[in-house]
Formats: C-alpha cells, sequence, structure tokens
C-alpha cells in the first residue's frame, strides 16, 4: 500500500514546523539555505507533491480523474478517453486530459501539476518508467491506472496488454501465410520497441538469420512517414515483401506509397497495421491490423477508481484485456 505523505510528516522527518516546510515549498527566499536543504531532501526522498489546493476550502473529493496521454492527436487512443470520459461521467466525475508527449521529464512535470490538483484518481498511457514519476505517484496516494501496455510491477493499478505478444502474433500470422522478407515501420517510443522486440525474437525463431529491417518514426506517428518508410526498405538490396506497422496511418502511408508505385497487395507486399480505425475496413484493400478493445480499457479504468474513491476493493488490479488480428485483404 502506498504512503500518503503530509505536509506534517515531512516537517517531522525535517525536524522543522509545518510552517517551515510551507514556506520552504512555497516562497524558498525566506528561507535559510541550510533549512531549505533539509527540507528538500525529504521531499526528494519521499517523493512528496505538495497539494496545491488548500485542504479547508475544499470537500474530500474532487470528483475529478486526470488523463496523461503521450498525444492529442493520435486516433488510436480516442476510443478509450471517450470510452474513460462516458464511464466516469456516468458516476458524477469530471475527465482533465493531459499531453506528456513522449519525454520522461515532460511527463514527470505535468505528473507534478496534477498532483497538486489531487484528483480522485489518475490514468496513464503506458507503464511509468521514470523512477521520480512512480516516487512522486506512490507518496501522493492518488489511485493510479497505467493503461496499454503490461508489466506485473504497476505503480497501483493496470489494464493493458502485452505489446511484445502483439509484435511475435504478427510476426507468426505473416509466416503463417509465406511472407520471408518482412520489415518494421515504427514509432521510436517505448510502447513500439517492445513490439519490434518480440516481432524479432519470433522472427529467430521461425528460423530468421539476421535481424528484421526496422525503420524507425518519431512519434506521433503519420501517414507521411508511412509513404517514406516504405521508399526507404524498397530502395534496400534485401527487399521486402510484408510490413508491420505501429499505426494504422503508418499503414495507410505504406499502402499509398505502394499504391503510387504501381505494387500488388498484398501479391508483391502484405501491410498490417496497429489500432482498427473506422478507416481501416473501408481502404482498398481493406487493411489487416491489430484490435485493441480501447472501449474496455476506458470503462475498466474508470471503474478501478470509482471503486477505489469509495472504498471498495479491487479484486484483479492487473487485467490483460489482450488483442486480435483482424485479417483482411492488406495481408
Amino acid at each position: 500500500m502506498s504512503h500518503h505523505f503530509t505536509v506534517h510528516d515531512i516537517a517531522r522527518m525535517a525536524g522543522v514546523s509545518a510552517m517551515t516546510v510551507s514556506r520552504a515549498l512555497n516562497h524558498p527566499a525566506q528561507v535559510s539555505p541550510a533549512t531549505l536543504e533539509k527540507v528538500m531532501v525529504v521531499v526528494r526522498s519521499t517523493g512528496f507533491v505538495p497539494n496545491g489546493m488548500a485542504g479547508g476550502l475544499r470537500s474530500s473529493r474532487a470528483r475529478l480523474v486526470a488523463a496523461v496521454l503521450p498525444t492529442l492527436t493520435g486516433p488510436v487512443f480516442q476510443e478509450t478517453i471517450q470510452a474513460l470520459n462516458q464511464a466516469l461521467d456516468a458516476q458524477g466525475y469530471q475527465l482533465m486530459v493531459g499531453q506528456s508527449g513522449y519525454d520522461s521529464a515532460r511527463e514527470d512535470a505535468l505528473l507534478d501539476a496534477i498532483i497538486r490538483r489531487r484528483p480522485d484518481g489518475i490514468v496513464l498511457t503506458g507503464i511509468m518508467h521514470s523512477q521520480a514519476g512512480r516516487k512522486q505517484l506512490l507518496a501522493s496516494g492518488i489511485p493510479v491506472v497505467e493503461t496499454w501496455d503490461l508489466t506485473p510491477t504497476p505503480i497501483d493499478m493496470l489494464v493493458g496488454f502485452s505489446n511484445e505478444d502483439i509484435g511475435a502474433a504478427v510476426c507468426a500470422y505473416l509466416h503463417q501465410r509465406g511472407y520471408r522478407r518482412p520489415a518494421l515501420i515504427c514509432g521510436s517510443d517505448e510502447r513500439a520497441r517492445r513490439r519490434n522486440g518480440g516481432f524479432q525474437r519470433m522472427a529467430r525463431s521461425l528460423g530468421a538469420a539476421q535481424d528484421v529491417p526496422v525503420v524507425l518514426s518519431p512519434p506521433p506517428t503519420t501517414l507521411g512517414a508511412g509513404r517514406s518508410g516504405l521508399a526507404e526498405l524498397l530502395a534496400r538490396p534485401e527487399g521486402v515483401d510484408a510490413v508491420f506497422c505501429s499505426s494504422d496511418m503508418l499503414a495507410l502511408g505504406v499502402l499509398i506509397e505502394a499504391q503510387a508505385r504501381g505494387l500488388a497487395v498484398p501479391g508483391q507486399v502484405a501491410i498490417v497495421g496497429l489500432g482498427d480505425l473506422g478507416l481501416a475496413a473501408h481502404l482498398h484493400p481493406a487493411l489487416t491490423t491489430v484490435r485493441i478493445d480501447g472501449t474496455r480499457i476506458g470503462q475498466t479504468a474508470a471503474q478501478y477508481i470509482v471503486d477505489r474513491a469509495d472504498g471498495r476493493p479491487i479484486a484483479e488490479p492487473i487485467v490483460d484485456i489482450g488483442f486480435s488480428i483482424i485479417a483482411r485483404a492488406s495481408a
């Protein structure tokens, strides 16, 4: 169980008054350097984040939940956020959404600002890898749900799936259908790297003599990156007969580039995306893709936070919702 540190805890550990701790955090110039350092050593060691809302001016329940997304433009997360918002709204909660980018320092700064507002829960996209961020979240005592990934050691609760298993499953799917020169076009974020690793390991187990070619694209991934990625792969001497993309937008770019070059899909190059966006089934040829149940992720995360806020126990704090490969004409 995480420890929710208060100003009084920090004061006791630093050997100063609560008022001195408050001054050190809010008006450091009013505190001597020696005292300031003494307080900050304790703050850093505990991960303490001060409450930005005056306790006497608010009820004990904010009825506010914060969700942290790496990007607000990526359509792959929209289903999760919509389901999360609807489920929370039905329970009388408001959703606040913040964009962290794909930089851990920026994510830590955003979490610091969120924790100060004392929401009833925080929903993260992905697993929290920053040790400073983990320490802050644990010290806050705020319910946390990590999503869109899987780990046996979540901060608090988790609703997700194995990105490594997705990569391995797509590699096996393509191999079963006779493709022997696959390649990857993927983002450089942590979750895409996990899928890449799963794909590479499966390829080796299936007899690949060398690593599968990879073209990395800075997240958030785009249609244009898909087009340029396929062009790069086709310029390589080993060639390519199948491409696994880390998003449907990348896959759409690959499809457009293949058609612009007169390549038959899937005859000369097969394409697999990820996300099963609304457009995937209506492309020509229709896009084979990995389906993630974003609605279930959002609904489950909302229920976890509401249950914790109401004092109800969480029977399964870690839920693996899995995934499915939607086979269509592109592969």
